[in-house]
């Protein structure tokens, strides 16, 4: 069995009243919430291994928060390290990273403890059959878009990411182009309006890094470019340039979503959307 939706989908399946009795609604918070790890699922890696695909929420309106590799920022046994963000933007976000795990992991756990605004949360990860996924495909055919750093990639695919290296200088803009593909496939019967969205639209966010970093425009819909398709149902090719300023020296990751007309996080159905990740040296 495969999972479909977000861990809130049963919720919503249960009776409106029950539903209403277990989550008693409370006024958002802009700042003072804890952060908690989200946990989207695991899927087939064609060596044999899985990979568990993780996100997170961060319950507060406004405030982003830093918290380093430590006691309150680990992944156990293994870590603390294994490549988890330590800047948490406010609200849900999806599918962040994902951990490659060996063939015999079997029914072993991880376990990710996250404490922010002094409240501690942990979450486990598992080889559940009921959290697998399907994330390079969804049941109307649509596939994720292709996202690199040169029109000649590599290129990420839904969750199988690549990480380029930059170089830049304190205060000074750095140009940053992701050059996005995608097969533009829509659903059937969909609402017109989606006709309008553009193909593929990016986001970026600060993953890792000692500084705040300034986004020239962290939402850019792709504008169409001509190179060669990574694969042969693509049918719109596109780049979408920012620029990023970094405040301190030292080294940073950034990732760049890339999103189809489904939206962040594929409208909550873990298909389609693609990460890829800049690793940046500011000096």
């Amino acid at each position: 069995m495969r999972k479909t939706g977000p861990i809130w989908l049963a919720c919503a399946l249960a009776a409106a009243a029950t539903c209403a009795a277990q989550l008693p609604l409370e006024p958002a918070h802009d700042s003072g919430q804890s952060v908690t790890a989200a946990y989207e699922g695991w899927y087939h890696n064609p060596d044999g291994t899985f990979s568990l695909l993780i996100g997170y929420y961060n319950r507060n309106m406004k405030q982003e928060l830093d918290v380093p590799i430590g006691p309150d920022n680990k992944i156990e046994p293994g870590g603390p390290d294994q490549g988890q963000p330590t800047h948490f933007v406010p609200g849900r976000q999806w599918g962040m990273f994902s951990i490659r795990v060996p063939k015999d992991f079997g029914d072993k756990k991880l376990i990710w403890t996250l404490t922010a605004n002094g409240q501690t949360t942990q979450v486990p990860f598992s080889l559940n059959g009921l959290w697998e996924l399907e994330p390079f495909v969804d049941a109307t055919g649509n596939t994720p878009p292709y996202v690199g750093f040169s029109e000649t990639g590599p290129f990420s695919f839904g969750p199988r990411a690549v990480t380029a290296d930059m170089k830049a200088t304190l205060s000074q803009p750095l140009s940053i182009t992701a050059f996005v593909a995608d097969d533009a496939k829509r659903v059937p019967g969909a609402n017109p309006l989606i006709a309008r969205l553009p193909p593929v639209s990016v986001t970026w966010t600060k993953f890792r890094g000692p500084g705040n970093v300034t986004f020239s425009n962290p939402r850019p819909a792709a504008q169409k470019a001509d190179f060669t398709a990574p694969a042969s149902n693509v049918t719109f090719t596109g780049k979408a340039t920012i620029t990023a300023t970094f405040s301190e020296a030292g080294e940073y990751i950034l990732r760049v979503a890339g999103n189809d007309w489904t939206g962040e996080g594929g409208g909550g159905f873990q298909c389609c959307w693609t990460s890829a990740y800049v690793k940046v040296n500011a000096q």
